[in-house]
C-alpha cells in the first residue's frame, strides 16, 4: 500500500458548510428538491467535493466519518455542559445526512459512524492506523482545527479558505505555530472552544495560549512551573490559578480519542474506493444530482 492515498472526510462539517453555503436567506421550501421531493442542495456540493478531491490527490481509499447525536458522545458523558449550546440541526439538512447515508453505498463510498465516539475520534484513530501500517499518505478534509493535532509526516489536514484550500502538512504547522502538532492540544485547553462549550481558562486568549506553550510545553508543565512563571506572563497568573481545573479538563475535552476498538477492527483494504463512471452517474442522476465526476 505503499502508492496509495486515503481520504477521510468529516461528514458533517462538509455537509453543514455545503448546505448553509446554498440556502442563506432561502426558506425551506425554496431549496433545490429532486422528483422523490427530497431536499439536495447541500448534497449536490458535498458529493462535487468529494469527487474533486479524490482526483486532485489520486485517492485510492476514502471514509466519510459521521458524528453520532451528542447526547450519545463520551465527552456529554464526561461534561454534561459538553455542546449544550449549539442549536438543532435544520431538518432539511438532517433529511440529507439520511439521504445520502442510503445513497453512497450506491456509489461505492465507505462511511463510518461509531457510538460514541465523534467523526473527530474515528479519523483520529483511521488515520493513526494509516500511518502505522502503511507508508501510504492519508489526507483528512475538514475546517475543524481541532483534528490538527493528528498531523504526522504522512497525515496532512486541508482545510478550505474562502477560495483557496490551505495543506496542513506537519512541517507546514510547525513552521507556523513553533509547535508539535501534539501541543496543539494544550494550546486548546487553555483556549477552551465556546462553539463546544469547553470553558478553557477565562481570561487566556490567542495571544497568550500559544506563547505559553511554546515556552512552557504543555498543561502540566506549566502549572509546575506556575509559581516561577517568567514575569512577561505575571498578568495570566491569577487567570490560570483560577482555572487550572478547567485548563485540565479542557484538555481531556480536546484530545482525540484514537484507540477505538472497532476501528482497529476494519479491514482497510475494505476502504478502497472502486470507481465506476457510468453507474456512478446513473444513480447520480436518478437522484437529481448533476455532478462532474473526474477522471
Amino acid at each position: 500500500m505503499d502508492n496509495q492515498r486515503l481520504l477521510v472526510i468529516d461528514g458533517f462539517n462538509l455537509l453543514s458548510r455545503a448546505y448553509f453555503a446554498t440556502s442563506y436567506q432561502r426558506e425551506a421550501d425554496q431549496l433545490e428538491k429532486n422528483k422523490y421531493g427530497k431536499t439536495i442542495n447541500g448534497m449536490r456540493v458535498f458529493l462535487q467535493k468529494t469527487y474533486q478531491l479524490i482526483a486532485r490527490h489520486n485517492i485510492s481509499h476514502l471514509v466519510i466519518c459521521w458524528d453520532v447525536k451528542r447526547e450519545e458522545t463520551t465527552r456529554r458523558l464526561e461534561y454534561s455542559e459538553y455542546k449544550a449550546t449549539r442549536h438543532a440541526l435544520p431538518e432539511p439538512l438532517i433529511e440529507q445526512y439520511e439521504s445520502l447515508s442510503l445513497l453512497l453505498p450506491d456509489l461505492g463510498i465507505s462511511q463510518l459512524a461509531i457510538a460514541p465516539y465523534e467523526a473527530d475520534d474515528v479519523i483520529g484513530a483511521l488515520t493513526e492506523r494509516w500511518s502505522n501500517e502503511t507508508s501510504g499518505h492519508g489526507y483528512i478534509y475538514s475546517n475543524d482545527r481541532d483534528l490538527l493535532q493528528l498531523l504526522n509526516s504522512q497525515t496532512t489536514q486541508i482545510v478550505a479558505k474562502k477560495k483557496e484550500e490551505i495543506m496542513f502538512t506537519e512541517t507546514y504547522f510547525k513552521t507556523l505555530y513553533n509547535i508539535t502538532p501534539k501541543q496543539w492540544i494544550d494550546v486548546k485547553a487553555l483556549l477552551g472552544d465556546p462553539s463546544d462549550n469547553i470553558p478553557g481558562v477565562p481570561g487566556v486568549g490567542e495571544k497568550s495560549a500559544l506563547p505559553l506553550i511554546q515556552q512552557y510545553q504543555s498543561v502540566e508543565s506549566l502549572y509546575q512551573a506556575l509559581p516561577n512563571i517568567d514575569p512577561i506572563f505575571n498578568r495570566y497568573k491569577k487567570k490560570l490559578i483560577a482555572g487550572e481545573e478547567h485548563a485540565k479538563l479542557s484538555k481531556k475535552l480536546v484530545t482525540i480519542d484514537t484507540n477505538i476498538e472497532a476501528v482497529h477492527a476494519i479491514d482497510l483494504m475494505d476502504l478502497q474506493y472502486q470507481q465506476a463512471i457510468h453507474p456512478i452517474q446513473d444513480v447520480l442522476l436518478d437522484f437529481g444530482l448533476k455532478i462532474k465526476i473526474y477522471q
